[in-house]
């Protein structure tokens, strides 16, 4: 188990020894929130070399509200989705990427 403390699972954790220790080649990523933590670690496990795969209906955020815009869940996730596809991850469905 590995106990985070910042939004970036990699920092001050030894997650990156943790998986080199499995030989993990290919990571994975669920959870929370969309625009966060989830952007964190797909981005610095993709600067780590890491394939990466994001399974967008097993990830969630929330409405964003910045000098009086606010921006909807949905579309914050979306637009987290698409910035992953572009360079960063494959983004699959879950049912996908099991029947994969």
């Amino acid at each position: 188990m590995i106990t985070k403390k910042h939004i970036n699972a990699f920092r001050d954790t030894d997650l990156k020894k943790q998986l080199d220790a499995f030989d993990v080649e290919d990571i994975v990523v669920i959870g929370a929130m969309s625009h966060m933590c989830i952007d964190a670690v797909v981005r610095a496990a993709a600067d780590m070399g890491y394939p990466v795969t994001v399974l967008h209906d097993a990830c969630a955020t929330l409405d964003l509200t910045f000098g009086g815009v606010t921006v909807p869940a949905a579309q914050t996730h979306a637009a987290m989705m698409a910035a992953f596809e572009f360079g960063y991850a494959t983004v699959k469905s879950v049912d996908d990427y099991l029947s994969a």
